[in-house]
């Protein structure tokens, strides 16, 4: 069992602040449009159900579930659906909406899978962009904050199943 303790980045508060600017963007760039929200599973539901309380437009939701980390701290570089979007896709406007975008890897690939079905538009809106272990560039339309580095938890983001409980977004540190 690895030792870590838990530093605080960005508090409750901070992170509802974000949400809501994100949320203000969305509602400008698609105002008298309709959106097709997809969350990317796991760690989006959080950020997801909160943004969406705050558009002012009209919405669907659906959800996806990739995996490529399994309990590791490292993406295994490969992609799995386990979980696949249950709407039509082809003529909506789509924004994907995504935790923290890491390699870029898993969402490159969703992105080109995404296309396939031929949606009017799609933008992505991630939380949080790491460019610390960046290896493909991906398009970012939104973002919450931009940070170097380092292992981040809470908010939905997790460590092997564990703090996506925690309201505020926390660095993993180990000792």
């Amino acid at each position: 069992m690895e030792n870590y303790r838990l530093v605080e980045r960005i508090d409750p508060h901070g992170v509802t602040k974000l949400v809501s600017e994100l949320a203000d963007r969305i509602n400008r760039d698609y105002e008298g449009r309709s959106l097709l929200v997809i969350g990317i599973l796991k760690g989006s539901f959080i950020f997801m159900a909160d943004l969406v309380r705050r558009l002012s437009l009209p919405v669907k939701l659906d959800f996806v579930r990739l995996a490529s980390y399994g309990d590791k701290a490292e993406s295994s570089g490969r992609v799995q659906i386990t979980k696949r979007i249950e709407l039509p896709v082809q003529g909506h406007h789509v924004l994907v909406v995504e935790d923290i975008i890491d390699t870029g890897v898993t969402l490159k690939w969703f992105l080109e899978h995404l296309r396939e079905h031929r949606p009017e538009s799609v933008r992505v809106c991630a939380l949080i962009d790491k460019r610390e272990r960046r290896e493909v560039e991906v398009p970012l339309d939104y973002v919450g904050i931009s940070v170097e580095k380092g292992f981040l938890v809470g908010y939905g983001l997790d460590f092997s199943e564990k703090h996506r409980n925690l309201p505020g977004i926390f660095e993993v540190c180990f000792e």
